[in-house]
């Protein structure tokens, strides 16, 4: 668990065995089922999901593509905002992984936003096997309002969900216990943050072993 009087930061530890197994299953297929534009194209209810969501340029498909062990799982782009539906991937036979569109991103029109908003709303109310949404921040920067806004927004839907930073080789450790401490107090406020932080880089593998082992440790509960 987080202490909010820690001086550095404390990300979720696991036990060899769950970290081993979480290997296993994250080396092993993992495939694109589709991609959803309308609710009534959703996979049926036959197993857990775990979502990701983010601001457009936080390192969202860098970050999926690590943890599955690939380069193309998620496209990545020099464009944010690329993701425009709800990109449903298969892991093994045991959950579904799930690519939200980025949120944040200015030059993406107003109602599209509205359009995409109006979807995830219902897509968050209506999927009981949605058991975590990994809420993607940009380590350099912390919570910034739009990512505080979609943490209210999960708030009232009563969805469980966790804070990931990301990017964390671009900081120095001074600051990133500022940023951990800050980004803890912040969820601290909110009812459905889940109090653990995932400490992450895409590009050095730091904290993807311990992503995936909390993926795993959902799916046994």
């Amino acid at each position: 668990m987080i202490q909010e009087s820690a001086q550095t930061p404390q990300p979720p530890e696991f036990d060899a065995e769950l970290l081993e197994d979480a290997r296993k299953l994250f080396a092993g297929p993992c495939t694109f089922v589709k991609g959803v534009a309308e609710l009534d194209q959703l996979p049926d209810l036959d197993r857990m999901e775990v979502a990701f969501a983010g601001r457009s340029n936080v390192g969202k498909s860098s970050l999926l593509n690590a943890l599955t062990n690939r380069t193309s799982l998620a496209r990545t782009s020099n464009t944010p905002g690329r993701t425009r539906e709800l990109n449903y991937f298969e892991l093994g036979d045991l959950l579904y992984i799930v690519d939200m569109p980025g949120y944040g991103y200015a030059k993406v029109e107003k109602r599209l936003v509205a359009a995409w908003n109006k979807m995830i709303r219902q897509f968050l109310l209506g999927r009981t096997e949605l058991r975590r949404v990994f809420l993607l921040i940009d380590a350099r920067h912390g919570p910034k309002p739009n990512d505080i806004e979609v943490m209210t927004s999960l708030d009232a839907v009563a969805v469980s969900y966790q804070i990931v930073l990301t990017k964390i080789d671009k900081i120095k450790s001074g600051e990133l216990s500022k940023v951990f401490k800050h980004t803890a107090d912040v969820i601290s406020k909110h009812p459905a943050a889940h109090p653990d932080i995932h400490l992450t880089s895409s590009a050095k593998g730091t904290g993807i072993d311990a992503l995936q082992a909390e993926i795993v440790a959902l799916a046994r509960l």
